[in-house]
């Protein structure tokens, strides 16, 4: 056996998943569909009890590492606790996040703050601690969740959509360099997920989709190594196509998002 067939015999036995935001929503149904796919499941987040939840429905495929990827010092803590009890991480989903509907009446700097510290710099800190290792033994898959509200400016998600802006330009600019160093990069942009935080929007989600199907498109196209994944494809288009049209088109059809009062 040479060494590429043992580097790859290797990875079929040593399939480690650490999902970060796997208590609840998009994290936690693709832990479950990861583990019956015959992955060993390492899922962090803030709320050990629901973590103890999802252990229950897989015992043995998923662990529980209870974190709060906001403090840099213990994300890094986790992750060689998880290497350490597991073995190497191959695959990581940063999925961790939180979102607010906010308008200009009704802006405020710490709502913002708190989406940037979780969204943003919670994804960050995840990111400084595996990119380490997985370049360091060139190889390993980092995939990072956003939205396609990182697309395009919409009424009601000024700080949100921000947030995976950022983190869409983040991932496009570590592609290249990490593609070079042997670790496949991907950002994932649901359009409406049926999940706690889209339960609490007042208004009508188009094409929504349960968390079990959006997970089932992750993991379909995280094996095909996609750089974007992205669904529904008919989110997809529409949201593209608003995009590109000019600012006095896409304004007048955003003006319509709006509700009375905003």
């Amino acid at each position: 056996m040479n060494s590429s067939e043992h580097s790859s015999a290797k990875s079929d036995r040593n399939r480690i998943a650490w999902i970060t935001g796997a208590s609840s929503g998009i994290g936690r149904a693709l832990a479950i569909r990861l583990a019956r796919d015959g992955w060993t499941i390492a899922a962090s987040a803030r709320t050990g009890s629901a973590l103890e939840m999802l252990v229950a429905e897989m015992p043995g495929n998923i662990r529980a590492f209870p974190l709060d990827v906001g403090d840099r010092g213990a994300v890094h803590a986790t992750l060689s606790a998880i290497e350490g009890e597991l073995g190497e991480v191959t695959l990581a989903v940063f999925a961790a996040g939180t979102y607010k509907r906010e308008t200009a009446m009704t802006f405020e700097a710490q709502v913002i703050r708190e989406m940037v510290e979780l969204n943003i710099m919670g994804t960050v800190n995840c990111l400084e601690a595996i990119v380490r290792r997985m370049t360091s033994r060139r190889c390993g898959h980092i995939a990072v969740m956003a939205s396609v509200s990182g697309y395009t400016g919409l009424p009601g998600a000024a700080g949100y959509g921000a947030t995976k802006a950022a983190l869409i330009n983040m991932c496009q600019a570590l592609y290249p360099q990490l593609k070079a160093r042997g670790v496949r990069l991907s950002v994932i942009n649901p359009g409406f997920v049926d999940t706690p935080l889209t339960r609490k929007n007042d208004f009508p989600m188009p094409f929504l989709i349960s968390a079990t199907q959006a997970a089932d498109h992750i993991a379909r196209r995280l094996r095909g190594g996609r750089f974007e994944i992205v669904f529904p494809w008919r989110m997809k288009v529409a949201m593209k196509l608003l995009r590109a049209l000019p600012d006095r088109v896409r304004f007048a059809i955003t003006a319509r998002m709006m509700r009375e009062g905003e």
